[in-house]
């Protein structure tokens, strides 16, 4: 079978993060199983316009506004496709009206109050609007995302037909725990692009309550983006050059050895499609605490695998930490059970149902997921 994959940005793109690494796993699965696949993205500065990623055909053409076009344009000269995967992040690729075969959307997470971030109004409330408009007129449209909270706000949209379909992450479970107590310095990590949606300043400001509080804090923050600039400065203003540290962008060997030596990963996204790193830490035997914003509260069980705090701000996150320095029996129970929960989602474990799944939607009559008209 061909598939096709519609995407706006592909694993080599600057701005690719999670939703390009689980994209990769899945179209990987699927070449694994005999398929061809393909993957359609946005042009960028020095991309080459075609180049193979892993066994997946890589295609680029078009920038913000025109990508589109150019991908009609390329597919109008390729043989038939089985299935038409069309990726939303905040706006779709219409390939229902276009594509003239099978077709599913891919969603990682309603965005809702993320437009506010990146755009001023009236454009932040325009595309809100649009956002839930597109999912109506998306109705009908078989849908596929990961978390419960993503399925809701699609219901909520009017979407009818969604498939649940778990991440898997390529980290490797410990065979067994070595041991970890909550001695201080208290060593915490945040792993994430640096992006104004994902808060890494909220981060920040929970070691600087944390200090606060009497407790001796570390703070590692791994990763790469346009907010490094500021988020420094604010470690500087704040007076915590000593306190936190900057890591960049490593390897994935590197990064899983700081999350197996953290005692806390840290996440205070605005919202997550599901929060893929929470279980990398948790495979390496790190808890997380975390916001409680949709996404996160599917992928951190309170109490149970790590911690979600009360509220959306740097204080609530310090006082569920430092109510977890002052409850340091159940810390051992928060890495068993998240190391359990890691081996449930990883790709060995994922791919099977996945794969099975989408190559039901391939085979299915040709049209039967368009425009439902």
């Amino acid at each position: 079978m061909r598939f096709l994959m519609l995407n706006w940005r592909d694993p080599k793109n600057p701005l690719s993060g999670g939703a390009e690494r689980v994209t990769m796993g899945y179209l990987k699965g699927l070449l694994e199983r005999g398929h061809e696949c393909y993957w359609f993205a946005n042009a960028f500065p020095n991309a080459l316009a075609e180049e193979t990623i892993q066994g997946v055909r890589i295609i680029r053409g078009g920038g913000k506004g025109g990508s589109i076009l150019a991908a009609r344009r390329w597919y109008r000269k390729q043989p038939r496709f089985d299935l038409v995967i069309d990726q939303h992040h905040g706006l779709p690729w219409f390939a229902p009206w276009w594509c003239g075969t099978n077709c599913v959307a891919y969603v990682h997470e309603v965005l809702g109050p993320i437009w506010d971030v990146f755009y001023r109004r009236p454009t932040s409330t325009i595309g809100k609007w649009q956002e839930r408009r597109i999912h109506w007129l998306y109705r009908r449209v078989t849908f596929w995302t990961a978390s419960n909270s993503t399925r809701e706000g699609l219901s909520r949209h009017g979407v009818r037909q969604i498939q649940l379909i778990p991440y898997g992450v390529d980290t490797e479970v410990l065979p067994s725990l070595p041991a970890k107590t909550l001695e201080q310095p208290l060593r915490l990590i945040m792993v994430s692009r640096l992006a104004p949606n994902k808060r890494l300043d909220h981060g920040i400001l929970a070691a600087k309550c944390l200090q606060q509080r009497g407790l001796d804090v570390r703070l590692r923050i791994v990763g790469g983006g346009d907010m490094e600039g500021a988020l420094r400065r604010l470690v500087e203003q704040e007076g915590l050059k000593e306190v936190v540290s900057f890591a960049g962008q490593l390897s994935e060997n590197e990064k899983d050895q700081l999350l197996q030596e953290s005692h806390f990963l840290l996440h205070t996204s605005l919202r997550e499609g599901w929060g893929l790193n929470v279980i990398e830490a948790n495979a390496r035997g790190t808890p997380a605490a975390v916001y409680p914003v949709a996404g996160l509260t599917d992928s951190t069980h309170h109490d149970k695998t790590g911690l979600v705090a009360e509220r959306e701000t740097p204080e609530a996150l310090a006082k569920v930490i430092e109510w977890a320095v002052q409850n340091p029996g159940r810390y051992q129970g928060y890495r068993e059970r998240g190391r359990a929960l890691a081996a449930s989602f990883h790709w060995n474990q994922v791919l099977p149902s996945a794969c099975e799944w989408l190559e039901k939607q391939a085979r299915g009559p040709k049209g039967s997921h368009g425009t439902g008209h």
